[in-house]
């Protein structure tokens, strides 16, 4: 997908509802937009050189996806996210990661290679205090594993949650540590390294770690 921000050229025209969907998701991460602040598709659209459209539809997209609503006379906003929604959204990536984890113990082994890469990148910006890399190679890694699985319906499940997001609020409004789950990910990778059947359960214990 073409990558897009506010300094960038005219959008393609190809997939241009998904490509401004991810330019808002990448907005709510950033906090650009907080929770409870209104996205106002006019903007969205002079700001990308696009017309309104596609921009609807990537709220509507959004809005399907529980990250935005619609306020009848206000238009969209960023949803008030709430213990409930993480209490919700972690157990089923978790269910997700230890299915995901037991089909790909044995198509990784003697290839643990990207989660150690990873891994090593998470601590690195554990020790300087980049919470923004942190999360980026947290989910990649994550990523790494579900992508190992050979299933595709999961991997399309996965993807669908917009980790991303959740991660990022459930950092915010919990003050997670991100240095121990630098930690837990170095035990994960060495638990795959050994073909351990437990790294699919220490994989879901610590995406609940996430969670309220």
């Amino acid at each position: 997908m073409t990558s897009v921000n506010a300094n960038s050229a005219p959008l393609l025209r190809t997939g241009l509802s998904d490509q401004i969907r991810e330019f808002i998701v990448e907005g709510i991460t950033s906090g650009r937009w907080e929770p409870g602040e209104r996205i106002v598709e006019r903007r969205i659209a002079t700001e990308l050189g696009v017309s309104q459209g596609p921009v609807r539809e990537a709220l509507r997209q959004l809005e399907t996806l529980r990250l935005i609503e619609t306020v009848p006379n206000r238009g969209a906003r960023v949803r008030e996210f709430t213990e409930e929604d993480l209490g919700e959204i972690f157990p089923v990536r978790a269910g997700l990661e230890q299915t995901a984890a037991e089909l790909a113990i044995p198509r990784m082994a003697g290839r643990v290679e990207s989660l150690e890469r990873h891994s090593d990148r998470l601590a690195e910006a554990s020790g300087t205090g980049d919470t923004v890399a942190q999360i980026r190679h947290g989910i990649e890694f994550h990523r790494e594993i579900v992508k190992a699985s050979g299933n595709r319906l999961l991997v399309s499940v996965w993807e669908s949650l917009r980790i991303e997001i959740w991660t990022t609020l459930s950092i915010r409004l919990h003050n997670t540590q991100l240095h121990e789950k630098s930690a837990e990910h170095a035990r994960i990778t060495e638990a795959f390294r050994r073909q351990d059947a437990g790294a699919a359960r220490m994989l879901h214990d610590h995406v609940m770690h996430y969670a309220p």
